[in-house]
């Protein structure tokens, strides 16, 4: 793969830099990631990912964009209120970057789908940018089952978290969390509030997750969880263990095939 003038020089702060180069480019351009929601952090993710050049973005999202989306889903534009989300995501990725081949799933995520959409391009790494705990829970068991690294993230009032699982390195989001709490018992985005820049703290790190998995450089939020106060400005980077019993990855796993979990009556509106 040989570079144009013009790639040469949109990605020359890339193509200086040792960890990356000019290999490292074209691995970023011949990679693909997928975003499950283009809300608060799939928004920023797959902007930062367009920019770097990931050469395939899928982005799935059943919703249309809606005026109090705009207070923190940044890919989207007052303009394109009404507008399915992922056409609107598709649109400004185009704009910013026409290297950039942007798959779109209107859709949304269940048992019945995921991993024919995972499948579909052979996605490289995914990006959890979902805004429930079903949706969060089906990312990884799909992920676990297909053995594909993901990153995983939250947003809440001002508080924020993540963590990447790679198979074979470190715990999953089911060793840490092990089941979806129940419906309506914790208070979502809508109900509680959330700071519009929480997506763009947290949503940069999980692209930043996705280009160094695609490099191979740097150390991975493998068997960690990095979250974030807003308010404190602090991070912490809590250490995670795997659950040798996780009914996913452990050593006698009892799911064999996703599983639908009730949604909330309001959920978490990133």
């Amino acid at each position: 793969m040989s570079f144009s003038n013009e790639q040469l020089e949109r990605y020359s702060r890339h193509i200086i830099l040792k960890d990356v180069g000019v290999k490292g480019q074209r691995k970023l351009l011949e990679a693909k990631v997928l975003i499950v929601g283009t809300g608060g952090l799939g928004a920023p993710a797959a902007m930062f990912l367009a920019a770097a050049g990931i050469g395939t973005i899928g982005l799935v999202d059943f919703d249309a964009v809606e005026l109090s989306n705009l207070q923190r889903q940044i890919i989207h534009l007052t303009k394109d209120v009404g507008k399915p989300k992922v056409r609107s995501g598709q649109e400004t990725i185009n704009e910013m970057n026409p290297d950039v081949d942007v798959r779109t799933y209107q859709e949304w995520v269940s048992s019945a789908n995921i991993q024919d959409i995972i499948n579909d391009q052979d996605y490289d790494f995914i990006i959890d940018g979902t805004d429930n705990f079903p949706a969060k829970f089906l990312i990884n068991d799909a992920c676990v089952l297909s053995q594909k690294p993901f990153s995983h993230a939250g947003i809440i009032r001002f508080q924020g978290q993540t963590m990447t699982y790679v198979p074979g390195q470190g715990p999953c989001y089911r060793c840490v969390f092990k089941n979806p709490p129940p419906p309506d018992s914790v208070p979502t985005c809508k109900q509680a509030g959330v700071l519009g820049v929480m997506g763009g703290i947290i949503g940069t790190i999980q692209a930043t997750e996705a280009i160094k998995s695609v490099l191979g450089i740097g150390d991975l939020l493998t068997g960690h969880l990095l979250t974030y106060d807003a308010l404190k400005m602090e991070f912490r980077k809590i250490k995670l263990a795997s659950d040798k019993k996780c009914r996913i990855c452990g050593e006698n796993p009892s799911i064999h095939e996703l599983i639908d979990y009730e949604q909330a009556v309001c959920d978490f509106k990133h």
